[in-house]
């Protein structure tokens, strides 16, 4: 995780299923209560793998940062999620952000 003045990025990587959705949630959830910022972005350039843990993570955090007046951004998707991302409803939530090089790193 980093921040670089209202935004707190968290770069997700690995597989995201129930076990490790929990730790990081647990993880985030703490830094948005101590940080406060105003813009969450979610980096998933690193994941290789997500179930409906994954789409839980982002909603709750989507949640949760609408409570703090704040905004979420998912960032650098790999293409084989976005699609599930997109099925899953999230895309209705405009929360997506599409990239036209999936490995660009950002921050």
């Amino acid at each position: 995780m980093s921040q670089n003045g209202d935004v707190l990025t968290v770069f997700v990587s690995g597989e995201l299923d129930h076990h490790n959705a929990r730790r990081l949630r647990e993880a985030t959830d703490a830094m948005i209560q101590q940080k406060h910022p105003s813009k969450l972005k979610l980096n998933f350039s690193g994941v290789t793998f997500m179930d409906s843990s994954g789409i839980g993570f982002i909603m709750g955090r989507y949640r949760m940062m609408e409570l703090y007046g704040g905004s979420v951004r998912v960032v650098a998707v790999p293409a084989a999620l976005q699609k599930v991302m997109e099925l899953s409803g999230l895309g209705c939530l405009n929360v997506i952000e599409r990239s036209s090089d999936e490995n660009e790193s950002i921050s």
